[in-house]
């Protein structure tokens, strides 16, 4: 799964705590009755035509009680800083704009690796500027992690993994990742979903994964319990289709399960040899799942 498609998850599912950490300067004090709209691709596509470019999703912040218009943020994610276009960007937000018939537009930028060679664009002459843009620029790279370590704000947790630390304490950060996973999201659903995304960004090696389990046995068995509960839904799932290989098949589907919220989609190829594969063979392929970098290290 993409960069962009990993953060249009997460601000999907976090919307008020995305706006939170990413666009703190404006929305750090946001009431708890606003509304947060997320506007999706589809309706702007449809609206916008050939003008539409895709970014990510822009969220509508509504204040119920009227006294003040409501705010759009537009937030898009570049893992590599030097895709970033600001004049893309304007268009964008003044797209959006005229859309939904608003001046009060927030463009912000989420980096992963570095920040942008721009920060801003002006249109002018010798004599006066016409046109001054600026937008939010939230470097995950530059912020130390240990700002959020403790935090409670979920989307911020989520990402200590890509926050700035030294080499020493990237085993500390996965686990307080976990640890905020496991306290501040009471989800089934979404903890497996997350201690990927957790699992993806922090990449921990042989030898650091070794060093979590010793360092941090409850985190450790936090992230295992996680995967013990996605192949026992599997099992039930395998169960109520009421076949004699109900096992075999629950297996198959976590293993599918796991393998498509890491990597993304499925070679054909592979999906038949899970189809095909016994059950012991699919539990092994499911305990690689959590520290193999390539669908096939799974699949061997």
């Amino acid at each position: 799964m993409s960069h962009d498609q990993n953060f249009k998850n997460l601000i999907l599912d976090y919307p008020r705590e995305a706006l939170a950490f990413l666009a703190e300067s404006e929305a750090f004090d946001l009431p708890a009755d606003v509304r947060i709209t997320p506007i999706r691709q589809e309706q702007l596509q449809e609206r916008l035509g050939e003008r539409f470019r895709e970014l990510d999703i822009p969220l509508l912040v509504e204040w119920p009680d009227g006294n003040r218009a409501a705010l759009l943020f537009v937030i898009e994610e570049e893992s590599d800083p030097k895709r970033f276009s600001i004049h893309r960007l304007v268009h964008y937000c003044v797209d959006v704009a005229e859309l939904c018939e608003t001046d009060r537009v927030v463009p912000v930028v989420v980096f992963l690796r570095g920040g942008p060679n721009r920060r801003s664009l002006e249109l002018s002459s010798e004599r006066h500027t016409y046109l001054r843009f600026v937008f939010i620029s939230c470097e995950l790279c530059g912020i130390p992690y240990r700002r959020y370590r403790d935090s409670h704000n979920l989307v911020a947790r989520l990402n200590l993994p890509n926050m700035r630390y030294g080499p020493e304490e990237r085993v500390d950060v996965y686990a307080a990742a976990v640890r905020g996973l496991s306290t501040l999201e009471p989800d089934p659903e979404r903890q497996l979903k997350y201690a990927d995304f957790i699992d993806i960004y922090s990449a921990l090696d042989d030898n650091e994964r070794q060093r979590y389990e010793t360092e941090y046995p409850q985190e450790a068995r936090t992230v295992s319990t996680y995967f013990q509960q996605a192949r026992q839904e599997g099992r039930q799932e395998g169960r109520q289709e009421g076949r004699q290989e109900g096992l075999q098949k629950g297996e198959a589907l976590v293993v599918l399960r796991l393998l498509r919220l890491k990597f993304g989609e499925i070679p054909d190829t592979i999906q038949h040899r899970i189809e095909q594969a016994d059950a012991d063979t699919l539990l092994a392929w499911s305990e690689r799942i959590l520290t193999a970098g390539r669908i096939e290290d799974v699949i061997q």
